[in-house]
């Protein structure tokens, strides 16, 4: 059992870590204008798993997932996914990770006009040169309500809809880990809980593994857990989050987001 800064114990778990971190260290800037965005960090984003990361504006929230997603360099530690470190890649090597083994989605839909929703959801594949397992993607598109979609082009569909797009995009190439900065923050509260509850269901249904930034204590209590930031670094944890629960913590950090 481990214990988080205010008390609560975490039963240990046995399944195969999808990214793990160790000492992260992200620094911006140098002498007074230094900024230490993620001081020393640690932790590990489980296969199969949702892990929502919060914490005040400034906390580091972004700056982990990019880092861990390689989309921004470490100044010290270490970042992996699966059995690769990343601050051990070239540029190239990086870039062949990034299409291979990790899925995307982010606030802005990204999707181009001229292609119509499936064209979309295969773009990447299209581009590496892969082709589509046609069972997983017929799944993808059925876990995520687009079925009777595919045709249409972004302007024929709804906000939900294209976030939707984006969700099946991120898991049609069957990824290692998926990162979602702030995926329903263009979205309505129907059409977010919609793009919400299919990312839960990739988790359950697909095995997909999901780790997304956000503010909103609604978003975060879909997850299976919450690692809380603050001041660049882990100060708790939360499993099973209910809206309430994700809420009462985030009460604990002060403006300045210091953990009171």
């Amino acid at each position: 059992m481990t214990t988080t800064p205010y008390g609560a114990q975490t039963a240990p778990r046995t399944r195969v870590a999808a990214a793990v971190a160790t000492d992260l260290t992200k620094v911006y800037g140098q002498g007074e204008t230094q900024v230490v965005a993620l001081d020393a960090v640690s932790v590990e984003f489980q296969q199969a798993e949702f892990t929502a990361i919060m914490g005040p504006s400034g906390s580091g929230k972004s700056t982990l997932m990019h880092c861990m997603a390689g989309l921004d360099t470490v100044s010290g530690g270490s970042a992996r996914i699966g059995d690769t470190e990343l601050t051990a890649l070239k540029d190239k090597k990086l870039t062949q990770l990034r299409r291979d083994k990790i899925g995307f989605i982010f606030q802005a839909f990204n999707l181009l006009p001229t292609l119509n929703a499936l064209e979309n959801i295969t773009l990447p594949m299209d581009i590496a040169g892969r082709k589509a397992d046609k069972a997983w993607l017929d799944q993808v598109v059925a876990t995520v309500g687009l079925s009777g979609r595919l045709k249409h082009r972004p302007n024929q569909l709804s906000g939900g809809q294209q976030q939707r797009v984006a969700v099946a995009r991120a898991l049609a190439g069957r990824p290692e880990i998926i990162f979602a900065d702030e995926p329903t923050g263009n979205l309505d509260s129907r059409s977010g809980a919609e793009v919400l509850g299919f990312l839960r269901n990739s988790v359950r249904e697909l095995g997909q593994t999901v780790v997304m930034v956000t503010h909103d204590p609604v978003a975060a209590s879909y997850a299976d857990r919450v690692v809380f930031l603050a001041d660049g670094r882990i100060v708790d944890e939360l499993r099973d989050p209910t809206a309430e629960t994700v809420l009462d913590r985030m009460k604990r950090f002060d403006a300045k987001g210091r953990v009171s």
